[in-house]
């Protein structure tokens, strides 16, 4: 009872804050739900990131349902990728039932049921609002680390965007940046190397192949026009709540490449674009990442490098990023250590690698007298998880096992006809629906190259229609072989009584004309 009663005044010290918060769960103790035991999440920390992390089947994705209700009553937008199909149901409102009375009787308090506000976005053709950035926006650096590229490869990416920048050619699509790479190994190849050095075809054929590659995975829905403005993500509905938008990516499993693609272009626009805000009270976005290996598994080492730069610099931008996974190992080390929540669902231990990614995970949480994590870890029932935080003076709160809150919403997908009404609904659905195809870097080589062609054509027949005038009976005579010789035979004799007086008398000699082709 000593050891109940330390641990209760231990949860309510760690977990008692000044500024805003939201109720996750209730603390446990020997397998026993310890009421007035609160665990709460500070909205001043929520910028600092997070991981929630369990096998198959334990409650993550409710989880982060959960933490998506909570920052939405807060007033902080939330971006959710729903890589499993299972999170439209936010936007309806929960069916109470004997099991969550049950719950809800045992950790105190009641359950309301309540629908949030919620966007669907996608980046294929699925229903809802189509996400697209330009190639121009992306940039030659970023572009080039989603390729995978070398130096001298980069360094090509760059003199093409350069080259499009200098004469007004925009790169809105791929199909843009395609025609350019051919242009610049083929037609204009002589043109662009005097202003922008030499370019070998091995390195353009290189780019190509990989840009193909992306386009494979999807890559031509995604890149175009009209670009997805951030501030659509940072809406607030009518009644005050924070807009949760459900990002559909359910195809992305087999598309990881352009999965992680959107992700850094995202990140690095979002840092881009919004001001410096250091510690606010508040974050001004959210981002869960469900299903997070899916962002690492195919990325260079440079791709990560980039992204765990963004991780630690967007947290002064006021925004969140909290990434669901299997195991805490598919996030990288470099990522892992700026996460400041984690909330640790059940792991399963059936090999002795099982057993190893166990104790790797125990060691990742603060020390405690009250639990044998390793052990506990395998034993975690559905919805329970163990969590630590930072409070708000950025010290870690006391490691707890954890009884989660249910979701106020839906615990299941809308129907067909539930997401075509909530996409009827939508203005950022019709803001987005058309594809802009403005004349961009595709169209104007096209066509300049098309005026070399017209122009190349018209010189040939001027050429054509500038001969000499046909040919005299005596020349078409002269034409035969054996008269043409005698001919020439005279000929000669006259040039060398000509020109006998320079010494040029003997052999007349005969240049033959090279002839040259050359491409415009």
């Amino acid at each position: 009872m000593a050891d109940r009663d330390a641990f209760v005044q231990l949860i309510q010290q760690g977990y008692s804050f000044k500024g805003e918060h939201f109720r996750i769960g209730t603390a446990m103790l020997g397998g026993e739900i310890l009421a007035g035991a609160e665990v709460l999440l500070p909205l001043r920390t929520m910028n600092r990131h997070g991981l929630i992390a369990g096998a198959t089947g334990t409650g993550k994705t409710k989880t982060l349902q959960v933490i998506s209700e909570g920052l939405s009553n807060a007033s902080v937008p939330v971006l959710v990728m729903d890589i499993k199909g299972d999170l439209s149901g936010i936007a309806a409102a929960g069916t109470d039932n004997d099991k969550i009375k049950e719950r809800m009787s045992k950790m105190g308090g009641t359950y309301t049921p309540a629908s949030y506000p919620v966007e669907l976005l996608t980046l294929s053709n699925e229903k809802g609002v189509r996400l697209r950035a330009t190639v121009t926006e992306f940039g030659p650096i970023l572009l080039s680390k989603i390729l995978g590229l070398n130096t001298t490869q980069e360094g090509v990416v760059a003199m093409i965007f350069k080259y499009c920048d200098d004469n007004a050619m925009p790169l809105l699509d791929l199909k843009d940046f395609i025609k350019v790479l051919q242009y610049v190994s083929n037609e204009g190849k002589s043109l662009i190397e005097k202003d922008y050095g030499k370019i070998s075809t091995s390195t353009t054929g290189t780019i190509l192949r990989k840009v193909i590659e992306l386009q494979q995975q999807g890559a031509d829905v995604f890149f175009g026009e009209p670009s997805f403005e951030i501030d659509d993500l940072l809406r607030i509905s009518d009644d005050g709540r924070g807009m949760i938008s459900v990002l559909r990516v359910t195809d992305m499993q087999t598309k990881p490449k352009l999965f992680s693609t959107f992700m850094l272009g995202l990140l690095a626009e979002l840092y881009a674009t919004l001001p410096e805000e250091g510690d606010m009270e508040k974050p001004k976005l959210v981002m869960i990442i469900d299903e997070a290996h899916l962002v690492f598994q195919e990325a260079t080492e440079a791709l990560l490098q980039q992204i765990e730069t963004v991780i630690k610099l967007i947290r002064s931008k006021g925004v969140g990023i909290f990434f669901c996974t299997q195991n805490p190992q598919d996030i990288p080390a470099g990522v892992l250590s700026q996460l400041g929540l984690k909330v640790q669902h059940a792991l399963r231990a059936f090999t002795a690698a099982d057993r190893k990614t166990i104790k790797l995970a125990a060691q990742n949480y603060p020390e405690t007298t009250f639990y044998d994590v390793d052990e506990l870890l395998t034993q975690l029932g559905i919805g329970e998880a163990f969590i630590t935080m930072l409070n708000e003076k950025g010290i870690p709160t006391p490691l707890v096992h954890t009884m989660l809150v249910p979701p106020q919403s839906r615990m299941d997908v809308l129907s067909d006809s539930e997401i075509e009404s909530l996409v009827n609904k939508s203005r950022l659905a019709k803001k987005y629906a058309e594809t802009d195809d403005t004349e961009s870097a595709y169209e104007i080589l096209n066509a300049k190259m098309e005026e070399a062609a017209a122009k190349s054509e018209e010189q040939a027949v001027e050429k054509k229609t500038s001969k000499r005038p046909e040919k005299s009976t005596m020349e078409k005579v002269l034409d035969n072989s054996v008269t043409r010789q005698i001919g020439r035979t005279a000929a000669n004799v006259i040039t060398r009584s000509l020109l006998g007086a320079l010494g040029l008398g003997g052999r007349s000699s005969t240049r033959k004309r090279k002839s040259s082709n050359s491409w415009f």
